[in-house]
């Protein structure tokens, strides 16, 4: 048994560095939520250094609300936008001697798609627009994974280890108090039982295929950490899409 470990990073939490080590996949902020070309180009340089995969992180054009504010744009509009930052992050990364491997939207962005075919559609169509062989990241079970594997994509089931789930396996709303696990031991032993029981996504039973950290949690490093020795304890091989 094998799984990917992937992180959000180049969003500014400072700790890019430390997490790094800890992981097989890495999605960069692409400036719309957060970072610029600067940010992009160091976090890509540092994914090289530790041979990880190197991702887009495209989101809602809304750096004040970090991405995590619903909004709503004609399909078109969507398409466009994400289009213009999987682009962006491609072109860095050429220019690094580096591959873009996968585009996983952030935030908001990724909730509504999990739940909204036109959304989730128009991101399947932007993703196969920059190449047919990128990854398309999505919620285990979710309609942005149905909408990747019909525009003809690599798609890619992830779970959130730091995330507590609803019983029809969408997360919880980071506006409940109980949204976020906190404790890294915690962290840890929800990877494995991810990992090993995968996701009860509305009566169908989905095997994830890649876990993610989120580089913005408060123990994000020691999450990462924690959760690579998990998984080799367990005999998990933990390895790149």
């Amino acid at each position: 048994m094998y799984i990917d470990l992937n992180c959000d990073m180049g969003e500014g939490a400072g700790n890019d560095a430390d997490i790094m080590p800890h992981i097989t996949s890495a999605n960069i902020a692409c400036g719309f939520h957060a970072g610029d070309a600067e940010t992009m180009r160091e976090t890509v340089r540092l994914a090289k250094r530790f041979g990880v995969a190197v991702g887009a992180h495209p989101g809602w054009r809304d750096r004040e609300g970090f991405g995590r504010r619903e909004m709503t744009l004609p399909a078109e509009e969507v398409e466009a936008l994400v289009r213009e930052q999987v682009e962006a992050l491609a072109a860095i990364a050429r220019a690094e001697g580096a591959a873009l491997h996968h585009v996983k939207p952030h935030g908001a962005l990724y909730n509504q798609a999990a739940r909204e075919r036109e959304l989730a559609n128009a991101i399947a169509r932007a993703v196969k627009a920059v190449s047919v062989e990128l990854v398309l990241v999505g919620l285990a079970g979710s309609g942005l994974v149905e909408a990747g594997i019909e525009a003809g994509l690599r798609v890619a089931q992830e779970g959130f280890p730091d995330r507590r789930y609803n019983p029809d396996g969408t997360l919880v709303s980071r506006r409940e108090p109980h949204a976020i696990i906190e404790s890294p031991e915690e962290v840890a032993a929800h990877a494995l039982e991810l990992v090993e029981k995968g996701i009860d996504f509305g009566g169908r039973r989905v095997r994830v295929e890649t876990l993610c950290l989120h580089g913005d949690h408060p123990r994000a490093a020691e999450n990462a950490r924690r959760v690579r020795e998990a998984l080799a304890a367990a005999g998990i091989e933990v390895r790149a899409l």
